[in-house]
Parts: structure tokens; sequence; C-alpha cells
């Protein structure tokens, strides 16, 4: 078996059974914002195209590149296809001309004649666009699991399968916290060090876990071309910067006695059956050690080449005929009468300014108080976002039911909030459609209840993460009163069971042991 990298999430694996292409993303994702980092525009598509099977995670823009499947990939391919709640990720793909599917269980074997597979689907709201999933498959003799972007709350069910030879995870940010908000430079900086410390943590804790002969990490970083985004690379020497990159995390790891890891650049391949796990990269070792300690020069180069794809996107992006206040209600309101769990987490006003300085912005309230759309009127909330008129003209002409898959990602943008983060503010924004927030709503409703009670640091509490249900006996630390789960950063006040990091989510505490 081998396995060559392609960019970011994608790789081809090849065994004596078949051949598995996974996520390949090539084209600007999210209104032209992320790029691969490296550059793979360049590989023979063509040929990798021609795998058997094809592998699509999930649906953000950055592991579902439609224009690439439709244009390069064989449609003769068989889609290992995720066990999702929805079926949009079966229905874009038929859309594209693939027919041929493997419709999966979560966390079961499937054999394919000979070659054995297994998905792991991830189905909260909060997985990625309404799910995630990982791919565990075996030759019989190497074994991969490639986790991509999917934080399952344990590998439990890869492990009972046997030892992992290769595991393939994500390290690098895939969010816009904190770089969109409006805060002080000196706050940024603190969130962002943090949020990097914790992503490098979240993945060095599957790295144990799993403890696979070696690892690749993958899914990450994009690289950004445009001037209004350049910041956001990661080539100032910013230690808060959430985009690491691949040779960035390779070291850290080291530092922590872990040498078992492999740089996966576009065309390199690992042949990952030979003792020591031999790569070959598709340039001298030289220009690997240039591309990284250069990558200003290396960004600058690829920008030249690549960035006129998205000025060309840009004058498509107006639309001046839309009415945007009148689309946004008619398509928002029957949605707020029905998010009855997301209007409670939220309660109160969502305020949107979308700017043009020739048309004149755009300025409303979502209220999920009275659930309705109106215009602003200088009244106080919690959340805002401000983003260009065009955006939103170009979000409503595609009626693009995931806000988060698109402008959210984007990171073109900027958000104000008073309080902690409102997870359920950027749940509704990616359930723009009655499919998506009936789901999403009934998750919620069924998630609110948890009868196992767990003891840890002198408390007694229940035993799943009220955010993502992760295990708590795992993934929980009590100090002081305060449990947080090492997942996501998450903490609750053990004494009141109210959550110190974000609105609503409180969780079940009898207090402490004794008291």
């Amino acid at each position: 078996m081998r396995v060559t990298g392609l960019g970011h999430a994608s790789a081809l694996i090849e065994t004596k059974f078949g051949s598995v292409l996974t996520d390949p993303w090539v084209n600007p994702a999210y209104f032209g914002s992320w790029f691969p980092f490296p550059d793979n525009s360049g590989l023979d598509w063509d040929s990798i195209g021609q795998a058997d099977y094809l592998f699509v995670s999930h649906l953000h823009r950055d592991h579902f590149d439609p224009e690439h499947l439709k244009r390069h990939i064989s449609k003769k391919a068989t889609v290992l296809l995720p066990a999702y709640a929805t079926s949009e990720l079966e229905d874009q793909l038929r859309d594209l001309g693939f027919s041929s599917f493997v419709k999966t269980v979560s966390d079961e074997v499937v054999d394919l004649d000979g070659l054995q597979i297994m998905i792991q689907s991830l189905i909260s709201p909060t997985d990625g666009p309404i799910g995630d999933s990982s791919l565990w498959l075996t030759d019989g003799t190497t074994i991969v699991l490639n986790q991509n972007d999917a934080r399952p709350s344990d590998l439990t069910s890869f492990q009972k399968l046997g030892h992992v030879d290769v595991h393939l995870l994500q390290f690098s940010g895939a969010i816009w916290f904190p770089m969109v908000y409006d805060l002080p430079k000196r706050a940024k900086q603190a969130l962002g060090a943090t949020k990097r410390e914790r992503q490098f943590d979240r993945t060095l804790r599957y790295i144990q876990d799993l403890e696979a002969s070696y690892v690749f990490p993958t899914a990450g970083p994009p690289c950004f071309l445009d001037d209004e985004l350049w910041g956001f690379n990661d080539i100032f020497g910013d230690e808060s910067n959430i985009f690491p990159d691949q040779k960035v995390f390779l070291d850290w790891l080291s530092e922590r006695g872990r040498t078992n890891g492999r740089l996966l650049l576009p065309g390199t391949v690992a042949h990952v059956s030979e003792p020591h796990c031999p790569v070959q990269h598709p340039m001298p070792d030289a220009e690997v050690e240039a591309l990284f300690a250069d990558k200003t020069s290396y960004l600058l180069d690829m920008k030249a080449r690549r960035q006129p794809e998205v000025e060309q996107a840009k004058l498509g992006w107006a639309h001046p005929e839309v009415d945007v206040l009148g689309e946004i209600t008619k398509w928002f309101t029957p949605l707020l009468e029905e998010a009855d769990h997301m209007a409670a987490g939220i309660n109160g006003g969502v305020r949107f300014t979308a700017a043009d300085a020739e048309r004149g912005d755009v300025d409303f309230i979502l209220d999920f108080v009275t659930r309705e759309v109106r215009p602003y009127q200088d009244e106080k909330v919690r959340y805002r976002f401000q983003t260009k008129r065009a955006y939103l003209e170009q979000l409503i002409v595609e009626h693009e039911i995931d806000w988060v898959n698109s402008l959210f990602l984007s990171c073109r943008f900027t958000a104000t909030r008073i309080g902690p983060y409102n997870e359920y503010v950027y749940t509704f924004f990616k359930c723009l459609s009655e499919e998506r927030l009936n789901y999403a709503e009934g998750w919620f409703a069924e998630a609110a209840h948890d009868d196992k009670t767990i003891e840890m640091g002198g408390y007694a509490f229940q035993s799943r993460c009220p955010h993502l249900k992760a295990d708590l006996t795992r993934f929980g630390k009590v100090d002081d009163g305060v449990l947080t789960c090492q997942m996501h950063g998450w903490k609750w006040n053990l004494d009141t069971g109210k959550c110190i990091t974000s609105v609503g989510h409180p969780i079940r505490t009898e207090g402490a042991i004794g008291h």
C-alpha cells in the first residue's frame, strides 16, 4: 500500500484491491478566500481522477469541490458514502454525475472484494455542515485511518479493529476566530495563542489515543492570497496565528519526543507498507526546506498565478437587482418561527450590516424573540455581523443554505458580540433550509437528556459534555470547582451547573460530593 498526498485533506490511497481518492480540493473556496497550501493545481488530476473509489468526508468547500469533481474525477468511481441524517451529500454528488454508491452504516465494516472500509459518521448540528466523517480502511496488511476534520469523542471504534499503521488528521485552524472579531489587538493575540495551543493539544490527544505507527498532519492549513486576507498567513512569526503549517506542527511534535510524523506535500508518495514508512517528495529536499523557510516568496509566486481566478469571480458577486431585506425576510421568517431551541438559546437580536459605498448599506435585525426580520432601529443587540452587500446578494442568488460554509469561513466579515460565544447563532446560519433546521431542532431536543452521573475532582455531574457529548471521563478536567472539557475548551461551574464559556448548555451537577 502507498499513500500519495494531494494537498490539504486529499490523498490517493493505493491498495492491491483498488485505489481510494479522498476529499479532492483545488479551486479557491469560501468567496475565493482559501487556497490549498502548498499549491496542488499542477498535479495530473485527470490521471489521479481514475481512482476506483471516491470518499468525500463532508460538504465543507475545502473538502467538496464540485467544479473539480465534475471536470477531473471519473464518474465510474464508486462513492463511499457516510451515513448522514440528510441526503445532501449524495444528492450533490449525483448531480455531478456519480451514480455508484456504497451506503455505509456508521462504525460498521464493509468488505469491498478484499478492501475493508469503515466510515464513522458524526451527525450533530455542530459537526461540519451538519455532519463530518472519518474513513478507516485496510487491505489485510496495512491499516489507515483518515480522520481529516472529524472530532469524535473517542477513537474506540477504530482501536477495536487493530493497530493503525497510518493516521491522517487535522492540526491547523479551520475557523474565523478570533481574527474577524472586533477586539483590541492584544486581546486578539491572546485568544489566538490559546486557540493555536488548544488545537495542537487536541491533535496530540488523538495521536496519543490511537498510537499509530505513523502520523500525517493533513486537512490544513489553507493559505490566503487576497490582499485583505494576506495577514492571516502564518508568515509573520506570530505564535497567535491559528493557521500554522505542516512543518511547524511536525517540529512541535518532535519537541515532545514524537518522531513518527511524516510530511505529506502534494505529490509526496509515502510507502506505508515498508519499514520506517519512507516518503518521496516531488522535489529535492532542499526545495522542500526552502518552501517553508521562505514561505512568503512561495505565497507571492502562488498569488501571481492564482489570484486572478478570484478577481474574475468577484466581478459576478454583486447583484443590484436583488432586494436584500425583502428576500431575507421572505426566506428567514418561516425558519425563525420554527427555531424554538435556537431562538431560546439566542434570546435576542442578531444584527447584520451589509455595506456598499455606492448603493447604500442594508442594516437589519434577526429578532429571535419576536421571530421576525426587520430594519435595524438603533436597539442594542449582543451579536453583530458586518460584511459587503455583494456577498449577501450572492448568497441570496445562490440560495446558500449554509452561511458558515460560505460567508463565515471566508473570513470576509467582521463580528462583534457582548458576552461569551453562542453556538446557536452559528448553528442557525448553517440551517437555512427547513430540512436542516428541523433536524437541528430535533437533535437539540434529544440531546438535552443525560442520566448517567460520574464523580471527578470532588464533584458529581453528568458523564457527557453538554456541547458535543464528549465522554467527560476522558476529556474532563476539574480544577477549583470548574470543569473543562478538553475537546473544545468549554468550561462549567460545577456548583451551579452554569456554562462559563458560552450561552446556554448548562451541565447537570449534584455539586460537591458530601455537601
